[in-house]
């Protein structure tokens, strides 16, 4: 408010006041803005200091004049909604008096409840012939309201609710929205806070992009995104919010549940969260709705003549607002009211318990339909709905409002019964205790189904099982690659590269293949897609390219196929996932390529990639530049030795480390057939290095053992007592392979080479008949892959990769030989490849070194000959760790 006593000539000031609420009577709030926005850059230029203001009044942005009247049968659907409050509530608390072990929310879904049922009853279309359907990221905490809407529906039976959290015997509900867990029902993983907001992003643009790009009809479809005011602190959950308002995706609507409250205390107990929230959306550029006062208000608000309530409203913290809705009405009359005799008196003849009933806008259903519908209809730019709620209504003493009701998943009997007074539960005395599940009358459930039927059907629900298939390419059309190089050096980067380019040009497929890089495309060598099928920007390319005189120019255009999201390795893992979740978001397949730095992908987008496992993504990841000691020059945080073992972690992620270009080959048309024929849940991961030498021709019958993890490439005819087997993958078998010529050369040691091309799925075949033979053990026993392959061989084996030991150790049950590990355990460092990988003992003197002492200790050479190889291949015995350098 201003303050009236610093100002010098107050009628001047009224006069001011009268004009713009006179403008606003005849034109508008539009024409107000305009002429403010004039009147504040006239000032401005004539060199006054105007300070700046990202937020409005502690207000309702929607005044009461706008807000809709009747939208459907409201007291039908109050009754209804105060069953669903009190059957998610229940379902926690049946749960618990099982066991604690269970767990559970109970506080999220009483504050959002309104907004959960105004949504199904009235926005969220459902995906069916006539309408694409919108997308919903539900916050992960409210699913028992979720589940009882849906119980009320009769899509879920009794005895699935009293399984929540209870999945092993496969009839439970998951914990949270998981759709490896209800792959027909949750669209979207939500409850790695922060991750929701940020994958909404980018699903509400890869929309667009499949719009623009002729694949979808986008229509009228919207991404809903549902978060708590405490995960607004994540960095994702604001870290893309510019690039939504700078393309524009009014498909986008954020809605912030402002219950005030995290998990532990309030979010900002010192200050407002509603308008720090309100500053960093406006000056991103959203339209931004707030809604913080429910019914009730409104009378105080008109009756306000002297704006001392609208002052107070601004200036108490949101601590206090917390600590009012744990208390009574005589508290708030006391501490809020009471602190000017303005706003006492607007209350003086009110009872109590009428100021106790006053509402926060979030509880309010036709404010709430009123933002929603504003929300919906917004152009050209995305919208946060900022809705202050109370958390934990109606839970009276077990947690309304209080700190420690995040936590609260039991209730007492007389808690119960003040929770079926406060909604008018039908449930009697005699079994409040045991908070029965409460079903509709006929009238009711019909009214839910009219509703649902209306908007398309059921909602939540995952569409999956009709996505069509793609004719994907046979292995000849990569002919190409199966071919050996000649004298002529690449990396298997520029074999991929060369493979993605004949898929872009496959009739068939070529035009769901979506490249994701975040940018360093000139690093991988794509700069030639730039101009082939172009930048994916919505806006287009309005501005001349510094290189437009150039054959690979920097080409940006509406229906640009790739997407280019500059320094923003989690914004292009979201967007690769909104691509390789398309087949069940749209029902149409897309194959997305997301290429990477190798240390820049799982470590840093860890909880995307797990989130992709869960969200049953399909498409290729590749790490470049991959391996501790191939990216020479760049150092710690750009040499990737671990990647393969995190990538291991994700049940369906299936990852290969090639050497060659076939092997690249072999590993893309068989991902492609997979996950786009077989229409497997599973995603891969490719390593591919920058390092140039030469490849060969693939050999006969191998493309089984690539696949499988394994496979012989070079075989000794006639093996002798100085034998061994050397194994390795990516650049580093081009070392086992120089180790080999070494050995033979200098002491008449054959070798057999072997290509580890996945250690991950190696191990996981292991370890698959392990457990089959542990769970049968009157059967006969299996034989793991690795086993069968290396059956009666002869000699050690040594293997040696660019990765920490654990990724190769994982095998050595299944060796039947002496088994030998190198690997690159410790911090990268910057310097050549060939002092790196001597540093870290996996070039090709320490591999044939480690062979020469195996030999010995199996009796097939001298210590004379051990010691004369120690020498020639300068090893140290004394030479530090370089795990702990």
């Amino acid at each position: 408010m201003t303050d009236k006593s610093s100002d010098i000539d107050p009628v001047e000031s009224r006069e001011w006041e009268e004009a713009i609420e006179d403008v606003i009577a005849k034109d508008g709030p539009g024409r107000a803005h305009f002429l403010l926005d004039r009147a504040v850059r006239v000032a401005r230029e004539a060199g006054a200091n105007l300070p700046f203001s990202d937020t409005t009044g502690y207000q309702n942005t929607i005044p009461i004049e706008e807000q809709i009247g009747d939208y459907g049968d409201i007291p039908m659907e109050w009754r209804i909604r105060t069953i669903n409050r009190w059957n998610a509530m229940a379902t926690v608390v049946r749960r618990n008096k099982i066991s604690s072990e269970y767990g559970g929310h109970i506080a999220s879904f009483a504050s959002s409840a309104t907004m959960y049922d105004i949504g199904l009853n009235h926005f969220w279309r459902a995906r069916n012939e006539n309408h694409g359907g919108d997308l919903v990221f539900f916050q992960g905490h409210v699913v028992p309201g979720i589940y009882a809407r849906s119980f009320m529906e009769g899509r879920i039976s009794a005895e699935q609710m009293d399984n929540f959290r209870s999945e092993v015997g496969g009839e439970g509900l998951s914990s949270y929205p998981h759709p490896w867990l209800m792959p027909d029902y949750w669209q979207f993983p939500t409850v790695s806070m922060g991750l929701g907001p940020l994958m909404a992003i980018y699903q509400a643009r890869f929309m667009k992009y499949m719009h623009n790009r002729g694949h979808i009809d986008m229509a009228d479809r919207k991404v809903w995104c549902f978060l708590g005011d405490g995960e607004m602190d994540e960095p994702e959950s604001l870290g893309a919010i510019g690039l939504a308002a700078r393309e524009q995706l009014d498909n986008l609507i954020f809605v912030v549940n402002c219950n005030l409250q995290r998990l532990d205390g309030p979010v900002r107990g010192n200050g407002k969260i509603v308008q720090e929230l309100e500053g960093d959306f406006r000056g991103a550029g959203w339209n931004v709705i707030k809604l913080l006062w429910g019914k009730g208000w409104d009378e105080l608000l008109e009756k306000d003549e002297s704006g001392k309530l609208r002052q107070l409203m601004d200036e108490t913290v949101d601590g206090d607002y917390q600590t009012f809705k744990s208390k009574d009405g005589a508290y708030i009359r006391k501490h809020f009211f009471g602190k000017y005799p303005e706003t006492a008196a607007l209350v003086e003849d009110w009872s109590d318990e009428q100021i106790w009933a006053l509402r926060r806008g979030g509880h309010s259903p036709r404010k709430v339909y009123t933002a929603f519908k504003r929300a919906s209809e917004t152009r050209e730019k995305p919208t946060v709905l900022l809705v202050k709620t109370v958390k934990g209504l109606g839970m009276g003493g077990a947690g309304e409002g209080q700190n420690t009701t995040h936590q609260q998943k039991k209730m007492n009997a007389e808690q119960l019964k003040h929770f079926r007074d406060r909604f008018d539960i039908p449930v009697p005395d005699e079994d409040v205790a045991d908070a029965p599940l409460v079903t509709l009358n006929d009238e009711q459930k019909a009214y839910l189904k009219a509703r649902r039927d209306a908007l398309g059907g059921p909602f939540p629900q995952r569409q999956w099982r009709d996505a069509p298939k793609l004719e994907v390419p046979d292995l000849d059309k990569f002919e190409a690659q199966l071919k050996g190089t000649g004298d002529r050096e690449i990396s298997t980067t520029m074999a991929f590269v060369r493979i993605l380019t004949t898929l872009l040009r496959d009739k068939k497929m070529g035009k769901n293949v979506v490249p994701i890089v975040p940018d360093e495309s000139r690093t991988f060598g794509m700069e030639g897609l730039f101009r082939s099928v172009g930048i994916y920007n919505p806006l287009g390319q309005n501005y001349t390219p510094q290189d437009a005189d150039q054959m690979m120019f920097y080409k940006e255009s509406k229906d640009g196929q790739v997407l280019q999201e500059g320094i923003n390795e989690a914004g292009a893992m979201s967007d690769w996932i909104a691509a390789a979740t398309s087949y069940s978001n749209h029902g149409v397949p897309m194959v997305p390529f997301y290429i990477y730095y190798s240390m820049f992908g799982f470590q840093r987008i860890g909880d995307l990639a797990w989130a992709a496992g869960d969200s049953r993504a399909r498409g290729f990841m590749l790490g470049g530049t991959a391996g501790r000691t191939t990216l020479n020059g760049e150092g710690l945080q750009h040499e990737d030795g671990h990647s393969h073992v995190l990538a291991g972690t994700i049940p369906n992620c299936i990852s290969y480390d090639p050497t060659f270009s076939y092997e690249v080959a072999v590993i893309i048309q068989n991902g492609l057939q997979r996950m786009y024929v077989d229409q497997e849940d599973v995603y891969f991961y490719l390593t591919l290095m920058n390092e140039n030498y030469q490849h060969p021709d693939m050999p006969e019958g191998v493309e089984d053992g690539i696949l499988k993890g394994l496979y012989r490439m070079s075989k000794t005819k006639k093996p002798g007592k100085k034998h061994v087997n050397l194994m390795g993958s990516g650049t580093i078998l081009v070392q086992a392979i120089k180790a080999a010529e070494m050995l033979k050369d200098d002491f008449g040691v054959t070798s057999d080479i072997w290509s580890a091309t996945s250690m991950n799925e190696l191990a996981r075949d292991g370890q698959d008949v392990l457990r089959h033979n542990r769970l049968n053990p009157l059967s006969k026993p299996q034989e793991a892959y690795v086993s069968k392959a290396m059956k009666g061989l002869k000699g050690p084996v040594i293997c040696a990769t660019d990765y920490i030991k654990t990724y190769a150790e994982q095998i050595r049950a299944f060796v039947p030989n002496r088994f030998t590990v190198l690997g690159t355990d410790g911090f990268g460092r910057s310097d050549s490849r060939a002092n790196l990988r001597r540093f870290f003992e996996v070039d090709a003197a320490h591999i044939a070194a480690a062979a020469m002492t195996d030999l010995f200790h199996e009796g097939a050479v001298s210590e004379a000959e051990l010691k004369k190889a120690l020498k020639k291949y300068d090893i140290d015995g004394d030479k530090p760790n370089p795990r702990l350098v």
